[in-house]
């Protein structure tokens, strides 16, 4: 019959403590020192040998270049083509509280469940213009709206090169790294304008 887990495990525990008090029965066979070298030692070596080589000074010219591309010639995002239907659509911004909003001192601001719009509390003070800097059509019309527009625009490629279009212009322009702004307000083509229209937000996808 086998034992029961705690028996078992106290018997383990009984044996472990009797071996710790076992009699030194001395050393069987030489023994010798563990002669392992220094791991900081080893990489420090191996860095000396690729500096010699000029292994590392071609590595760190390779990494350069690749930090260098990335941010000259970023990723396009992906999921947005030139636009070949002309369309106009509105995002609504509320949201819904799923927890009751309190003060410094717990007093309740907002309950849960409500509706909040932040286009109610505070305006969206610049037009947001989405284009491909590949496209000397949309490169004018981005141009074009800059100098013309009444609002303050604020340039983002979807593709091209940012830094080369900053130099020429002598202006920020952003780049939507990943397409994290592009799917916030659903657009798939360019260029497109984002401005605010009463409490929402409107999206004009534009086809010269």
């Amino acid at each position: 019959m086998p034992f029961p887990q705690a028996v078992l495990v106290t018997l383990l525990c009984l044996a472990a403590g009797a071996q710790a008090h076992a009699e030194d029965l001395g050393v069987i066979g030489p023994t010798y020192e563990i002669a392992e070298r220094d791991l900081i030692e080893a990489i420090k070596d191996k860095f000396r040998r690729m500096e010699k080589s000029g292994d590392l000074a071609r590595m760190q010219a390779d990494y350069q270049r690749q930090v260098v591309g990335s941010v000259e010639h970023p990723r396009p995002v992906a999921g947005i083509r030139y636009t070949e239907t002309s369309r106009t659509f509105y995002i609504d911004p509320t949201w819904t509280l799923d927890r009751n909003v309190v003060d410094e001192k717990g007093n309740l601001l907002f309950p849960a469940g409500t509706r909040i719009n932040p286009l109610d509390y505070d305006r969206m003070t610049r037009t947001l213009l989405f284009f491909d800097g590949r496209d000397k059509r949309q490169l004018a019309f981005a141009k074009r709206l800059i100098a013309e527009s009444k609002t303050a625009v604020k340039p983002i490629l979807v593709a091209g090169e940012p830094m080369k279009l900053m130099r020429d212009w002598k202006r920020e322009v952003f780049y939507d790294q990943g397409g994290a702004l592009s799917r916030r307000f659903s657009i798939t083509q360019s260029p497109a304008v984002v401005r605010q229209e009463g409490n929402r937000l409107r999206v004009d996808e534009l086809r010269f």
